[in-house]
């Protein structure tokens, strides 16, 4: 039997752009801003699944278990793309956030053909990281029935592993399949059945929240900002600078020569001159905080 795309809304025709080959430079610019518009309307009715996401995200992290991704296409490039930010940002190994693409790094920049459809290429690349029942794995697919994304939840299921989706059509077979289902409708693309639009960016949208907000409660923020960002460049290391004043309100000076005890560790920095403490002490309380400075200044 083959695929019916007809009741999907990823692939109905908007009737605000019937007429698009015949508009202006300006004319598709503004109707494309005015779609756009509509996308975090559409997440705004699934927040309470969203947060539900987040906190199996943090159980599973606190148990030392990660996030792992998994899409075809443009939710594959999403996927990957939103896991290769957690290392620099908060600080996390390679392996804490994994995103998993149908077809491979390769697919990242050219189509590898029946990847998506590829049952086995799914339970394949679970097995590779060894995904266990400490870990949530979360499908991504704006048609919401992607065989390698369906595949890939089926088996995460089998493991015990937590499981999510996120789709852009109601009634997902990707759904249908996870613990908490995603289903955020952004209506018919301005070009029809491009969901790299406005499905791509309700996708980029949630991966954002879920990533950011799982990191912020298990440690990785204090106030909003990003103490455990990683100095691999002349801008990330002036950030941290800037990072451990904002966090103190100490001169340029201090804050340099903390983060040289620290040996660049921001947290460890802002926690020594907030709490008065020294570098041993400052370590064995934001161990015992597990990474929270809060608590840390408490303990």
């Amino acid at each position: 039997m083959g695929i019916d795309l007809k009741g999907m809304t990823t692939e109905t025709r908007n009737q605000n752009t019937l007429h698009l080959d015949s508009m202006s430079s300006l004319e598709i610019v503004t109707v494309m801003n005015q779609e756009d518009a509509k996308v975090p309307q559409a997440i705004n009715k699934h927040l309470d699944k969203i947060a539900k996401v987040v906190e199996l995200a943090v159980e599973c992290l606190e148990k030392g278990g990660r996030i792992i991704y998994m899409g075809a296409g443009t939710s594959g490039r999403l996927a990957v793309s939103d896991a290769s930010e957690c290392p620099p940002t908060f600080g996390v190994r390679a392996d804490v956030v994994i995103g998993l693409m149908a077809g491979g790094d390769q697919a990242y920049t050219k189509a590898v053909e029946g990847a998506e459809d590829s049952v086995e290429l799914a339970v394949n690349d679970l097995k590779r990281i060894h995904v266990s029942d400490k870990d949530i794995v979360i499908g991504l697919a704006a048609s919401g029935r992607t065989p390698y994304v369906v595949a890939g939840l089926q088996y995460a299921h089998q493991l015990h592993a937590k499981t999510a989706s996120i789709a852009c059509n109601e009634n997902s077979e990707i759904g249908k399949v996870a613990d908490v289902a995603i289903e955020v409708v952004v209506g018919p693309e301005v070009l029809t059945g491009s969901t790299r639009l406005k499905a791509g960016t309700a996708q980029k949208l949630i991966l954002n929240m879920i990533s950011t907000a799982a990191m912020v409660r298990t440690g990785k923020a204090y106030e909003n900002l990003m103490v455990d960002v990683v100095q691999t460049n002349e801008k990330l290391s002036r950030r941290a600078e800037k990072i451990v004043m904002d966090a103190t309100d100490c001169d340029l000076d201090t804050a340099r020569e903390k983060l040289k005890i620290a040996q660049g560790n921001s947290k460890l920095a802002i926690l020594m001159i907030l709490a008065s403490c020294d570098k041993e002490e400052g370590i064995e309380r934001l161990k015992r905080a597990k990474g929270h400075i809060r608590q840390a200044m408490k303990s």
